[in-house]
């Protein structure tokens, strides 16, 4: 048997949202939490969230410290540079290891020298930490991207183990985040991945609205995502149709990249959107019309090519489609995370669910 990598958020079955994920704390955490940073409490607010992300998750006490100080220095720097911002946490899930992710986001003037700012030691917040030099020595992953004009995304990954690299397999980068309506405490939408030797499916789904009965329909899809991911884009799609009648129906897209043959085979239903990156170039992904679990007519697949140096990128209709890639000098070359992370800040519409997942080949 041919071993994979599934790539999920890690949040519980939606059968046990109302339990929480007792590890080492009873606090709850299913899914990515975003906090406004706008005045010093909010700084306390996301470290005690981090923090409590990083114990749900099992992480030991010398890496959930970690995670403590590095929530708290980036929160910091949003409140005295940025005038405001937000962080997103989120947890991640990579074969049997799981990993926490901060994003520090926010619109703010830039840094203007980068160098300088990620010097060990080096501060000019006054906060507790140490500066973004030591965020980038405390993290198990960290980049981030700034122009004037713009603001910063900061990325900042944890794993308590590295994740396994499997020789087998294409060196391939991803991240996203899926955030809930304002409001609310499930998120509606979902996305996963799965890579095999030489191919990766990508999945984003959207069920109908927001709220607990959305997200029912879409872990729904993500099920069927699991059990049927061996078959091609369209049969998974089909195989979702039937399983998830009887809930309010999602929108969902599969892209499966054939990494050996340089070709992604894709197939949608409903508004998630998918476009194929390559420099200055944007490719389109077609999805049609459509509920799954309730109107769905025979889905049709499309194939387009994958040139090297391609991203993929795909969201939920939370995200605004008026987005370039190119408009952002250097976001291409950073982690996929980053990328998912400024187009959120950037072009979610405030009033839906949000999910934004990115893909490239390292």
């Amino acid at each position: 048997m041919i071993p994979v990598i599934l790539l999920r958020p890690a949040i519980a079955p939606f059968t046990k949202l109302n339990s929480p994920v007792n590890r080492t704390s009873t606090m709850p955490f299913r899914t990515a939490v975003s906090i406004p940073v706008t005045e010093p409490s909010q700084v306390g607010e996301a470290r005690r969230t981090a923090v409590a992300a990083a114990q749900n998750l099992g992480f030991s006490e010398e890496a959930t410290a970690r995670v403590g100080i590095v929530a708290t220095e980036v929160g910091g720097n949003l409140l005295k540079h940025a005038r405001g911002g937000q962080v997103v946490v989120s947890p991640l899930d990579l074969t049997d290891e799981v990993g926490l992710e901060i994003l520090a986001l926010d619109q703010g003037r830039g840094i203007e020298n980068i160098a300088r700012a990620l010097t060990d030691g080096y501060s000019t917040a006054g906060t507790s930490g140490t500066g973004l030099g030591a965020c980038r020595r405390l993290a198990s992953h960290f980049e981030l991207h700034s122009s004037a004009g713009t603001g910063t995304a900061v990325l900042a990954q944890f794993w308590e183990r590295p994740p396994p690299r499997m020789p087998w397999a294409p060196e391939v980068e991803i991240g996203g985040l899926s955030l809930p309506h304002p409001g609310e405490e499930c998120c509606g939408d979902r996305w996963t991945a799965r890579l095999d030797a030489g191919r990766t499916l990508v999945l984003v789904a959207d069920g109908l609205g927001h709220g607990r009965y959305a997200a029912e329909a879409a872990e729904g899809v993500i099920q069927v995502f699991k059990t049927h991911s061996r078959m091609r884009p369209g049969a998974i799609l089909e195989a979702a149709h039937a399983a998830i009648r009887g809930t309010r129906g999602a929108a969902a897209a599969i892209a499966e990249i054939d990494h050996d043959a340089g070709q992604v085979r894709y197939a949608g239903i409903g508004n998630i959107s998918g476009a194929i990156i390559v420099g200055d170039q944007r490719m389109n992904l077609v999805s049609h019309n459509g509920i799954l679990g309730h109107q769905c007519r025979k889905v049709h697949e499309f194939v387009q090519p994958w040139p090297a140096n391609a991203i993929l990128v795909m969201h939920s209709d939370g995200l605004s489609t008026q987005w370039r890639l190119q408009d952002y000098a250097g976001l291409a070359a950073r982690h996929p995370g980053l990328m998912a992370g400024v187009l959120y800040r950037d072009f979610a519409r405030g009033r839906d669910d949000v999910t934004v997942v990115a893909l490239r080949e390292a």
